[in-house]
C-alpha cells in the first residue's frame, strides 16, 4: 500500500479522529498514487496514523481507518452491519416505515458513502473516487445484510464525484433491477423517483421534521413551498389540515407532488398544486391567506463563495413569509447549506422578523434525523437546521 506523510504537527486533527486529511498538511507523497487508491497515512516522525482512500483536491484522503489496524476483508460489510443495527435500534425498520438513510458518509464511519433505503431497494451514491471504485463490493454486502431485505442496488453518482476525476459514472442497477418504487414513511406512501429525481429520491433528512409539521396542521391554512415530492404536504393532509397549497418552480415536482397527493387522500379537493416561482408567488397571495408556511428551500449556498448571497436569499425569504402569513401563524422554515452555520441561518431569519415588525417567537430548533448522524469528531456533517416560529 502507497504512503502519504504529513508535515510536522498535522497530525493534531487526525489523532481526534477527523476523518479528513488535507491537500496543505502533507509533506510527502509516494509517486503515481491514483485517484481512489487506499493509501497510509504517516506523521512526520514515521508512526502511521490512519488509512483512507486518496483523492485530488483540497480532501487528499478520507480516512477509513485510525491507527496502525489494516483493514480487512470484511470491512465494508462490518460498517455496514453496524449502520443496519443502529437503524433498527431508532425504531425505523418496522412495518409501517421502510425507508430510511442507511449510510451517512462519516457519521457512519464510511466518509465519501451516502446509502438510502426505499422498501427493497437500496440507492448509492459514491462522494469520493475511492467509494466509487468499490461500489460493487459494498453492494454485494448490503444485499447481504440479515433483516434488512435489500435486493436491488441502485447506483446514483453522476452528480456526486468530483467532476475532474473523468469517472464517468453511469447511473444503473448494479444489483437486481427496478420492481417498484412505493415506499412507506410513517404509514404514508410514497413513490420515489430514484432513477429521475434529486439527491436519491427522496428527502428523507425531513421525515422527523414533517411528523411534528402534522401536529400543528389540524385546520390550518397550509403553504409548502419548494415542495418537491410533496413530503410536508401529505402530513399536512393527514393532520386535518383545512387547506393545503403546495408549490415549486419545477412542474415535474408538481407532478410528483400530486401523485403523492393522491396515493394518500384520492379524490381530496383539500389539495391544490402549482408551479410557479417562490417568491413570485409570495408576492401574489394576500396577508391572511395562510397560517402555516413551509419555507424548506434548496441549498441556497453550496459553496463559501456564494455564502454572502445566499444568506440574502434567506432573509428574503423569510421576510415574505413574516409579511403574509396570518396572525397567529406557524412557520417551519430550514437550510440544508451546509457552509450556512445556525448561528449564521438564526441571524439572518431573525433580521427579517425584525424588518418585518411582527413578534415572532420560537417553538422548536429542529436539525435532522438521527439516521443522519453527526461523528462528533466532524462537526461538519451538521447541514439541515430549522425553526418552527410562532408569528403574532
Amino acid at each position: 500500500m502507497k504512503k502519504i506523510v504529513l508535515k510536522n504537527g498535522k497530525e493534531e486533527s487526525i489523532l481526534r479522529h477527523h476523518p479528513w486529511v488535507f491537500s496543505g498538511a502533507i509533506a510527502k507523497i509516494e509517486p503515481e498514487v491514483q485517484e481512489g487508491e487506499l493509501i497510509e497515512v504517516f506523521s512526520s516522525k514515521g508512526k502511521k496514523l490512519a488509512t483512507g482512500h486518496y483523492q485530488i483536491g483540497s480532501i487528499a484522503v478520507r480516512i477509513l481507518e485510525f491507527g496502525e489496524t489494516t483493514l480487512q476483508d470484511n470491512f465494508y460489510a462490518a460498517r455496514l452491519t453496524s449502520a443496519f443495527n443502529l437503524r433498527k435500534a431508532l425504531n425505523l425498520v418496522r412495518p409501517d416505515n421502510n425507508c430510511y438513510r442507511l449510510v451517512h458518509g462519516e457519521g457512519d464511519f464510511l466518509p465519501g458513502l451516502v446509502v438510502d433505503i426505499y422498501g427493497n431497494t437500496a440507492v448509492m451514491q459514491a462522494h469520493s473516487p475511492g467509494m466509487h471504485f468499490e461500489r460493487m463490493k459494498i453492494a454485494e454486502s448490503l444485499v447481504s445484510l440479515p433483516e434488512a431485505n435489500i435486493k436491488n442496488v441502485y447506483y446514483k453518482s453522476d452528480t456526486t464525484l468530483p467532476f475532474k476525476a473523468n469517472l464517468d459514472p453511469v447511473n444503473d442497477y448494479i444489483v437486481g433491477c427496478y420492481d417498484g418504487s412505493l415506499a412507506l414513511e410513517n404509514g404514508l406512501q410514497f413513490n420515489i423517483d430514484w432513477l429521475k429525481g434529486q439527491k436519491t429520491g427522496f428527502f428523507i433528512d425531513q421525515r422527523e421534521n414533517r411528523k411534528l409539521l402534522e401536529n400543528f396542521s389540524k385546520g390550518r391554512n397550509v403553504l409548502n413551498m419548494f415542495c418537491y415530492t410533496g413530503g410536508f404536504s401529505v402530513y399536512a393532509m393527514r393532520g386535518d389540515a383545512e387547506k393545503v397549497i403546495s408549490v415549486d418552480s419545477s412542474s415535474k415536482a408538481i407532478e410528483l407532488t400530486e401523485a403523492n397527493i393522491n396515493l394518500n387522500f384520492p379524490f381530496d379537493n383539500r389539495h391544490v398544486a402549482v408551479a410557479e416561482d417562490a417568491f413570485k408567488y409570495l408576492d401574489s397571495i394576500g396577508k391572511d391567506d395562510f397560517d402555516l408556511i413551509i419555507l424548506d428551500p434548496p441549498a441556497f449556498a453550496k459553496h463559501r463563495s456564494a455564502l454572502k448571497n445566499g444568506l440574502i436569499g434567506y432573509r428574503k425569504l423569510n421576510y415574505k413569509a413574516f409579511e403574509k402569513i396570518r396572525k397567529g401563524g406557524i412557520i417551519f422554515t430550514f437550510s440544508c447549506s451546509q457552509v450556512v452555520t445556525k448561528e449564521m441561518f438564526r441571524l439572518a431569519v431573525f433580521t427579517a422578523a425584525s424588518q418585518s415588525g411582527r413578534k415572532v417567537r420560537i417553538l422548536h430548533q429542529l436539525t435532522q434525523p438521527a439516521d443522519h448522524p453527526v461523528d462528533i469528531s466532524h462537526p461538519e456533517g451538521e447541514y439541515l437546521k430549522g425553526l418552527v416560529l410562532y408569528v403574532e
